[in-house]
């Protein structure tokens, strides 16, 4: 079975999932974050508990996982955010290293230029390898949700299929849902399968449905009419993928920005963003709207970020008559 998915952390954890749970637990290292909401230093008993209790549960999550088998040579990843930017080609090219390396511009220089290579060459690489698999007659099981960048990638990845000779049967879909409720009776909602954890992987399997030969076809059908569109977002309205203007988001960024002093920091603001609103893009693309109300003269930019961080962790001032 071929496994796709994606994004790099989806496709981490689905490897990891394979054999997690699998013989004895051996504990390894744990990071913990602790915050307070007046910005004091957490005391060291606090750190310990947090600690104590950081262990216990990946102990736990550890003895009641069920492994998945299978290799990591199986799963493939394909980290392309085609929600954003130019989508006109029908594989991996010089637009969408383009795309990328705008996207990634927000990052350390050495940095982002690097891994849009990698993204690149392991997407063109995945691509050639699944149609060669494909075509040998190996199943194909695809994984995605209402987030842009994956529901954008079950439509590409379709279009590739309407292209290859796949049989009935041959391709499913496992779609991650949009609520559920755990152990405790409490609500959890997962934005991407990037959120499920290694051992919550197995849970999932029973949602696999077989794609009919229609709904490849239909969905190869619609993402040519996204690429002809051509606009700067793709994104969820009504439950459909929909072509959309680079102002989509401004609103949100625009609402936290009016909760602030007249000077605040980026990162605060691309931070509540992204964990306020559950959008489902990433922090780059908060960046760069910001970066245009900047440009606007919307705001001014009081201090510089340091050369090894985002762009974005620097002060920022509002410029009131233009807000």
């Amino acid at each position: 079975m071929i496994d796709i998915v994606f994004s790099e952390s989806a496709c981490g954890s689905l490897k990891m999932a394979q054999h997690y749970g699998k013989g004895k637990y051996q504990e390894g290292c744990i990071g913990i974050f602790i915050s307070h909401a007046d910005g004091s230093k957490p005391t060291k008993e606090e750190v310990e508990t947090a600690r104590q209790e950081a262990k216990e549960k990946a102990r736990l999550a550890w003895e009641s996982a069920t492994p998945l088998g299978g290799k990591t040579t199986d799963i493939y990843g394909f980290n392309l955010v085609l929600s954003v930017g130019d989508i006109s080609e029908n594989q991996p090219g010089i637009k969408r290293k383009q795309t990328l390396e705008h996207l990634y511009s927000v990052y350390p220089n050495d940095e982002g230029r690097q891994a849009v290579e990698e993204i690149l060459k392991r997407a063109n690489e995945n691509l050639k390898a699944i149609r060669e698999r494909a075509a040998a007659g190996e199943a194909l099981r695809i994984w995605y949700s209402n987030q842009p960048d994956e529901m954008c990638g079950l439509y590409w990845f379709m279009g590739q299929l309407n292209q290859w000779s796949v049989h009935d049967g041959q391709v499913s879909i496992v779609k991650l849902p949009e609520w559920e409720v755990d152990e405790k009776g409490n609500i959890i909602c997962k934005i991407s399968w990037g959120d499920v954890a290694p051992e919550e992987w197995h849970r999932y399997l029973a949602l696999q449905k077989p794609v009919l030969p229609v709904f490849i076809q239909s969905c190869a059908s619609h993402w040519q009419e996204l690429q002809a569109e051509n606009e700067p977002l793709r994104a969820m309205l009504n439950g459909h993928l929909v072509s959309m203007s680079e102002k989509l988001y401004d609103d949100f960024i625009l609402r936290e920005i009016a909760a602030e002093g007249e000077q605040f920091q980026e990162a605060m603001i691309v931070g509540r963003v992204l964990g306020k609103y559950q959008l489902g893009v990433g922090d780059f693309w908060i960046a760069f709207r910001i970066e245009e109300m900047i440009h606007a003269g919307k705001l001014e930019a009081v201090t510089e970020g340091t050369k090894d961080m985002p762009i974005y962790h620097r002060i920022l001032k509002k410029c009131t008559l233009k807000l």
